[in-house]
């Protein structure tokens, strides 16, 4: 029954977002996403490319996958050390 596949797929589905979201960087090969989640690698190719249609992961020009850029990670941040503009000398 179709019903019975929803939730496996669900559940993996979001374990593969929550790993996107917790590693910033990841970058991963259809291959090595379907070893890392355990998929063949029909599934493994079916589930980034929902992801890329999802806008939720893109293809890098090699063939990876990664994720597309959270538009409130891109607002601009202070550089670390940097207290609001001020700049601070250091004793030589």
């Amino acid at each position: 029954m179709a019903c019975e596949r929803v939730g496996p797929i669900e559940a993996t589905l979001q374990r593969v977002q929550g790993e996107f979201r917790e590693m910033p960087g990841l970058r991963l090969t259809p291959a090595q996403a379907g070893r890392l989640w355990g998929l063949d690698a029909i599934s493994s190719q079916a589930l980034l490319d929902a992801l890329v249609d999802a806008r939720f992961l893109f293809r890098t020009p090699d063939g990876a996958f990664m994720r597309r850029p959270d538009p409130d990670m891109m607002q601009a941040r202070p550089l670390a050390g940097n207290s609001g503009g001020k700049v601070h000398s250091h004793p030589r």
